[in-house]
C-alpha cells in the first residue's frame, strides 16, 4: 500500500462523503499539546522500536532505551537521542524515572514483559499482538485492573487512514445494516527456513515456524478496530507445505496459511486471512453494508472505493496529517501509522484516560486468533471465542 499523501480536497470529500466524516476524524486527535507535561518513556526493542516518533511528540522525552544486542541499543540511542542504555528491560524497569515503556520484543515474550513493566508501576504500549495464549491474556488483564496502569497495543492497522475513514463513517452509521466483512495480512515466506526475519546468523528467531493466527491482529483489527464489535465464535481451516520450518519449530505448527470464518456480536460475517506463502503482501480489509461499502485499495489492483447509494463513488482517503502535531506529520511505515500510536499513547497518558487501542480492545483483536488456532488444528471445528471485556 503507497504512503503518498492523497491529492482528495476538503471540497472534493464533504461533496462526496458528507460534512461530519472528516470533521468528526478531525476531532480525535488534538493537534497541538493540551499541556506542557513530558512523558518520561523507555524504548525497548532496536529494530522496529526505532521506527516510531517518541522524541517528536512535544509531550515526551525517551529517558532510556534498551536492547539486549549492542548494536540495536546504539541504533536506539541515535534515533532518540538518548544517552541512558540499558542492557535488558528488567534493568530498565528499574529506572524510576521511566514512566511508561515502549515494547518492541519479540512476538512470545510481549505478555511476560508487559507483567514485568506492570510490576514496577510502567504504563505499557507493546507490538503485536498482546500475546499467544488465553492464560497470558487472563494474567494480562488481571494485573492491568489490579494496578490501574496503561496498556496499549501498537496496532498500525488501527490507524491507517481508510481504517480511520471507516471508523468514522460506522459511527455515523452510513453503512446502514451491517452485513459483512473482509480482513486478510498477507507477508510472503515469513516464517520459512530461508527467511531473513525467521533466521538470524543462522539462529532461528520467534519467527521461524510461527503460527499466522498468532499474529491475527493486523486483520482482526479492520472488523473490531472499526466497529467495536467481538468475534464470538470461529471455524478455522489452514494448511502447510514443505518447508523444514513446519516441521520442527517451537509451536508445534505445521499451519503457513490460515483462513478463519468468524460470527460477530453484531451478527455479522468477518472472513480473515493471515497467509505466509502467498504472492501478495500487506493489509487490507472490505466492509459490506446495506446502504455503502467501502473496499481499501490492494496490491492485486483493486481501487480504494466507497460505493452509496444516491452518490458518485469516492476513490481517495482524506489527508489524516493534520491530526498530529506539526513535528510528527511525516511518512511512516504500515500507511502512515505509526506517528498516530505514538501520539494517542501519549495523550492517554496526559490526558488520563484509556487509549484508543487499550487492554480489552487489544484481547478483542488477539484472543480470536488463538481459538482459530486452536480450531485449525481440530480440523475447522467451530469454537467459541472468550470475552475479556471489564467486567
Amino acid at each position: 500500500m503507497s504512503n503518498a499523501r492523497t491529492s482528495l480536497t476538503r471540497r472534493d470529500f464533504l461533496g462526496a462523503v458528507g460534512a461530519t466524516a472528516l470533521m468528526g476524524a478531525a476531532a480525535m486527535a488534538a493537534p497541538e499539546p493540551k499541556s506542557d507535561r513530558m512523558v518520561r518513556m523507555g524504548i525497548v526493542g532496536g529494530n522496529f522500536g526505532a521506527q516510531f516518533q517518541w522524541h517528536l511528540d512535544p509531550n515526551c522525552t525517551v529517558e532510556a532505551v534498551s536492547d539486549l544486542r549492542t548494536d540495536r541499543r546504539e541504533h536506539l540511542q541515535h534515533v532518540y537521542k538518548c544517552e541512558k542504555p540499558y542492557e535488558s528491560l528488567e534493568k530498565l524497569v528499574l529506572d524510576p524515572r521511566v514512566e511508561a515503556v515502549a515494547l518492541f520484543t519479540g512476538a512470545p515474550d510481549h505478555a511476560q514483559h508487559v507483567l514485568e513493566c506492570f510490576k514496577h508501576g510502567k504504563s505499557v504500549i507493546s507490538a503485536v499482538p498482546a500475546c499467544l495464549t488465553l492464560e497470558d491474556a487472563h494474567a494480562m488483564k488481571e494485573a492491568k485492573e489490579r494496578t490501574g496502569l496503561t496498556y496499549m497495543m501498537a496496532e498500525t492497522s488501527y490507524y491507517r487512514w481508510p481504517t480511520i475513514l471507516a471508523r468514522q463513517l460506522w459511527k455515523e452509521r452510513r453503512f446502514g445494516r451491517f452485513l459483512y466483512s473482509e480482513v486478510e495480512y498477507y507477508h510472503n515466506r515469513i516464517g520459512a527456513l530461508q527467511d531473513g526475519l525467521s533466521m538470524d546468523q543462522g539462529k532461528r528467531t520467534w519467527r521461524y515456524g510461527y503460527p499466522p493466527m498468532l499474529y491475527p491482529t493486523h486483520s482482526t483489527c479492520f472488523h473490531v478496530g472499526v466497529t467495536g464489535e467481538r468475534l464470538t465464535d470461529v471455524s478455522c481451516l489452514a494448511w502447510g507445505d514443505d518447508d523444514p520450518a513446519l516441521k520442527d519449530n517451537a509451536y508445534q505448527n505445521p499451519f503457513c496459511n490460515q483462513v478463519a470464518l468468524f460470527k460477530t456480536s453484531g451478527g455479522n460475517i468477518c472472513r480473515c486471512n493471515v497467509f505466509w506463502r502467498v504472492n501478495s503482501d500487506g493489509e487490507r480489509a472490505q466492509w459490506l453494508g446495506e446502504k455503502m461499502s467501502m473496499y481499501m485499495a490492494g496490491v492485486s489492483g483493486q481501487p480504494q472505493v466507497i460505493r452509496e447509494f444516491g452518490k458518485k463513488d469516492v476513490r481517495e482517503v482524506p489527508d489524516y496529517f493534520p491530526l498530529l502535531p506539526e513535528p510528527m506529520r511525516i511518512a511512516t511505515g504500515h500507511g502512515n501509522s505509526h506517528g498516530f500510536l505514538t501520539h494517542e499513547f501519549l495523550m492517554s497518558l496526559v490526558e488520563n484516560r484509556a487509549p484508543a487501542v487499550d487492554l480489552y480492545e487489544a484481547l478483542a483483536m488477539t484472543a480470536p486468533g488463538i481459538v482459530a488456532m486452536a480450531s485449525s488444528r481440530k480440523g475447522g471445528e467451530q469454537m467459541k471465542v472468550p470475552s475479556f471485556d471489564k467486567a
